[in-house]
């Protein structure tokens, strides 16, 4: 920890925060998530866009994981020493919750009142009455095969042999697209700082199934990283 920068630590918190209030923001403030599968779309891109943003912003001062599951995919790599990745991880899963805390205050201004528990806060889940109702089997698997595919492109978007000047805008697009395919079996997490922010407030179902947002999305990461440390496919 002692080589790590707090403001590379702040950035990371700062910018897993501006996900996780904009992107659930889209759907519990923006009224998207009731509009699928015209909504789907409108959510993509605020999360893809965000990310995007972000990378742009951040990027040159902490490399903008804000997500563990690209933290645990860049250290299985090699690209981040261990002490470093758990700060990240730590300041990430924060940030998580700072971005829910912030949505709240905003949805609780809501002069009808709003409705944490029915209305959600664009949380992640499975199961009947989820979005699509699927089960637990194809909610892990999702989980895993998108986050590997998400966190493949980062890493050899930003791979040794030099990070191209469109990494963000291909990272960013990379996770607008895997919206479209996986988002109505868990509401597409890849990412466990921005399940756990939501499913903390929310409590109930949310936070009784964001076990596997934080398990199965950072197995993903490390599949992604030990891929390409060994060199199987020269990136």
């Amino acid at each position: 920890m002692k080589y790590l920068s707090d403001k590379r630590l702040l950035c990371e918190l700062l910018g897993t925060a501006t996900l996780v209030l904009v992107g659930c923001g889209a759907v519990a403030v923006g009224g998207f998530g009731t509009a699928f599968p015209i909504g789907i779309l409108p959510v993509a891109l605020a999360f893809g866009l965000t990310v995007m943003a972000m990378a742009y912003a951040i990027g040159p001062v902490s490399g903008c994981h804000i997500n563990p599951a690209v933290t645990a995919a860049m250290w299985a790599a090699d690209r981040i020493k261990t002490e470093d990745a758990i700060g990240y991880a730590v300041a990430q899963l924060i940030g998580g919750i700072v971005g829910a805390l912030i949505l709240v205050v905003i949805l609780k201004g809501k002069i009808a009142g709003y409705d944490l528990g029915g209305s959600g806060l664009g949380q992640n889940g499975w199961g009947e009455g989820y979005l699509g109702g699927f089960g637990l089997v194809s909610a892990a698997l999702t989980e895993l095969v998108a986050t590997f595919l998400f966190t493949f492109v980062i890493l050899g978007a930003t791979s040794q042999k030099g990070t191209t000047p469109v990494a963000g805008l291909v990272i960013g697009l990379t996770l607008t697209v895997l919206h479209f395919p996986f988002i109505n079996v868990t509401g597409l997490s890849v990412n466990p700082a921005r399940s756990l922010g939501p499913a903390v407030f929310v409590d109930g179902t949310a936070l009784a199934q964001v076990w596997l947002f934080l398990v199965f999305p950072t197995l993903g990461g490390l599949a992604a990283g030990w891929l390409v440390k060994s060199k199987a496919l020269d990136i």
